[in-house]
């Protein structure tokens, strides 16, 4: 089997050796270079055409952030960013994702030999979906506008969706490619859409940056979830990182639950855990869509969603950067629709608004 080649891109003589050993120990993978910063990678990815390179942002001669934006416009490739765990590079790590990273690792601020080998697995398997990862030419679109907000503002609720959005909640799982694609979705979701919940693969630090990125983009609100909090139209719930999401019933409501129990699908947060919430206390008022990752998590349960009265859509294969998690839900007979990505939103608000039968297209 022909090995994964990999480029290492760190400015840190430490971190480059840390990386090539745990990639080394790999029987499908090999760095083939480590450059100290992107002048030297650029020459090396010439020369030694690599599968996938690993990225640290802060480097000499050139910003990681900048060379990334020129390999995406000039030479496309799968790139998974090493991004210190801090507030700073949790902003940083999402503006890596918007501009075509596939994925990221966090390395610690202290502790970097011992916390990078903890980190072994988990920098290899990320290596591995990135060396499938579907990539293209990504020239960064001028950011949207922020959405202005007023302390304590309620969104806007034209009429429309209102009645609707009190009885319906839209359920989101993604992981790998998810950041963008979730953004895609809720950047076209109205002030008055039905609550939402979602849970993307994201490790504990980083989901704080990306919902207020989120809310700052959207006309819905956009947060982490609270435990305890009530779900409420209009607004949008993001599972921490490094802990569980789901939905319970209290009374006449429905409320966040969010705790620190196991990872179900070796994942915390789990699609799964979501879905099977959904799946047990919505029923037929859930609509569900599995969005771009590897792997099967969440399809079970969004099979459960489906058999509980849910209509359920996936992200079609050409516009996901990666097809595992899409595919296993439609190979699990859990979507009615496959769907361009681009097509998600406008299908939401017309399932929501709709008062026809449904239509099965698969």
């Amino acid at each position: 089997m022909e090995k994964i080649k990999v480029v290492v891109v760190d400015d840190s003589a430490l971190v480059r050796s840390l990386l090539t050993e745990i990639i080394n120990k790999q029987s499908d993978m090999a760095c083939i270079g480590a450059a100290n910063d992107p002048l030297q990678a650029r020459e090396m990815i010439r020369e030694l055409n690599p599968d996938v390179i690993t990225l640290d942002v802060e480097m000499p001669k050139m910003d990681g952030l900048e060379f990334l934006s020129r390999l995406m416009r000039l030479r496309p490739m799968p790139v998974v960013m090493v991004s210190t765990l801090t507030e700073q590079g949790a902003d940083t790590t999402m503006r890596a994702l918007e501009m075509g990273a596939v994925d990221f690792v966090a390395k610690p601020r202290i502790g970097v030999a011992s916390g990078l080998s903890a980190l072994g697995d988990e920098i290899v398997e990320k290596i591995r979906i990135a060396s499938k990862a579907r990539v293209s030419r990504h020239v960064a679109p001028p950011a949207p506008p922020t959405v202005p907000r007023e302390e304590g503002a309620v969104p806007v609720r034209p009429v429309g969706m209102t009645r609707l959005s009190t009885e319906k909640i839209i359920c989101i799982g993604a992981s790998t490619g998810g950041t963008e694609a979730i953004k895609e979705i809720l950047v076209d979701m109205p002030a008055d859409s039905p609550a939402i919940v979602i849970t993307q693969h994201m490790p504990a630090g980083f989901t704080t940056s990306f919902a207020a990125r989120l809310d700052s983009l959207c006309k819905i609100r956009v947060s982490e979830a609270v435990d305890g909090q009530r779900i409420l139209p209009g607004h949008a719930y993001i599972a921490p990182g490094g802990l569980q999401f789901r939905i319970e019933r209290s009374g006449a409501n429905y409320v966040a639950v969010v705790d620190d129990s196991p990872p179900v699908n070796r994942h915390k947060p789990s699609v799964e855990v979501l879905f099977k919430s959904c799946a047990r206390v919505l029923g037929p008022n859930a609509i569900g869509v599995m969005l771009t990752g590897m792997g099967a998590d969440g399809a079970t349960a969004m099979k459960e969603m489906r058999d509980a009265g849910s209509y359920n859509y996936a992200q079609d294969e050409a516009s996901c950067i990666v097809f595992g998690m899409p595919k296993m839900a439609i190979q699990a007979g859990a979507v009615h629709e496959v769907l361009p990505l681009k097509s998600i939103a406008k299908a939401l608000i017309e399932r929501v608004i709709s008062s026809g039968g449904v239509r099965h297209r698969i």
